[in-house]
């Protein structure tokens, strides 16, 4: 994965109806730790990471790239959205077009947040590289990352087997608007 560009960074936060998604900073090493350790979080993702080894590994003010969001509530970090170029995916489908990824603490899960929140960056993206075609993997066993998708207007473009589970790629036109909260 690369990151996307010329496109400038970090950006100015954007405000949504609830949340705010900005740059990472320090204050929310220990929220990425609980992401990456999580056993619910990465139930479909190969599952969790030792956390003595996140603590050793995890830097300073970790995921600071172009394109990496934290999404937080309240003052708090309750998720992360992921926009990079997927240069090396393993599908030729999604090769070269900006991969969405995303990662939300348990306790955030269940509230429309994750759509809000992708929505945002996804409009985002939109506004500084206009036109740019983004895909999605999740695993198709993951009905949530799956619904998720539909309502983001990522279309199925195919089914793999890889990690030992079927994996499902979708892609979204540049055209797709979603509207939350209206």
């Amino acid at each position: 994965m690369e990151d996307l560009g010329s496109v400038a960074w970090p950006p100015e936060p954007i405000r949504t109806e609830r949340l705010v998604l900005r740059e990472p900073e320090a204050r929310d090493r220990a929220a990425f730790i609980e992401l990456l350790a999580s056993p619910e979080v990465h139930t479909y993702l190969g599952g969790p990471r030792p956390r003595d080894e996140l603590e050793r590994q995890v830097p300073r003010v970790p995921e600071q790239w172009p394109g990496s969001f934290v999404v937080d509530l309240d003052g708090a970090m309750i998720g992360h959205v992921l926009l990079r170029r997927a240069t090396g995916h393993c599908r030729p489908a999604a090769a070269g077009k900006t991969d969405l990824g995303y990662l939300f603490l348990p306790r955030a899960w269940g509230s429309g947040y994750a759509a809000e929140a992708c929505a945002a960056a996804l409009g985002w993206l939109a506004g500084v590289l206009p036109g740019e075609p983004v895909v999605l993997t999740t695993q198709s066993a993951n009905a949530g990352s799956m619904r998720l998708a539909a309502k983001l207007g990522f279309t199925e473009v195919e089914r793999f087997e890889a990690w030992g589970a079927e994996q499902w790629l979708g892609m979204r036109s540049p055209e797709h608007v979603v509207q939350f909260g209206s």
